[in-house]
């Protein structure tokens, strides 16, 4: 059983205190001074690990990852049923979301993909993972007879389009109502595209 290194386990504090500062006091004003503040450290120890405000978002992004993939660990990870493929639909059209992550944060950490050209690279990885995820989940439902489609790339791009909108739009809608009744008929429109 190999040791968890130290590097990473301080790496790891960091990008969760620059993420709390973060949602505190904006992503645009989250500074590396601003972060050894929040951990009572020197800067110098934070640009020991991160030698860059830059390397940090690419931190920050991973992160995002990390949290996010956590949608897709479904009790029956082998869609061997339609049960198990509407839990994960469902898990990706809920509030789980965000809880996993900050949506302020993560709308400015997008906002950055149109001014930084290794933040737009690293979160266009990130959602390639994302799609990755899903797409190996419908996949197997695929190879288990679960759904019938053709193309599930395809078939991602648009659940993904279905969600990622969903997601944008319904951050504006303050009534609860309005919010779940737009919510459940764009995941119907996502269970159609699988047949479900």
């Amino acid at each position: 059983m190999g040791r968890i290194s130290l590097k990473d386990t301080r790496q790891k504090e960091i990008i969760l205190a620059f993420y709390t500062v973060a949602k505190k006091i904006g992503l645009e004003n989250a500074s590396i001074a601003k972060v050894a503040d929040h951990m009572d450290i020197n800067p110098s120890l934070i640009v020991h690990y991160f030698k860059t405000r830059e390397a940090l978002f690419s931190g920050l992004i991973d992160f995002i990852l990390e949290q996010y993939s956590d949608i897709y660990k479904t009790n029956g990870q082998d869609y061997t049923n339609a049960r198990e493929l509407k839990q994960l639909i469902d898990n990706l059209f809920s509030r789980k979301w965000n809880k996993l992550f900050d949506d302020s944060v993560f709308y400015s950490c997008y906002a950055l993909v149109y001014r930084d050209k290794k933040i737009r690279s690293a979160f266009k990885a990130l959602h390639e993972s994302l799609r990755k995820l899903l797409t190996d989940a419908l996949q197997k439902a695929n190879k288990n007879g679960v759904i019938n489609i053709r193309n599930e790339k395809e078939t991602v791009e648009i659940i993904f389009a279905l969600m990622e909108g969903a997601y944008y739009y319904l951050g504006m809608v303050d009534s609860k109502t309005d919010y779940t009744r737009k919510l459940n008929m764009l995941k119907k429109h996502a269970l159609l595209q699988l047949g479900l």
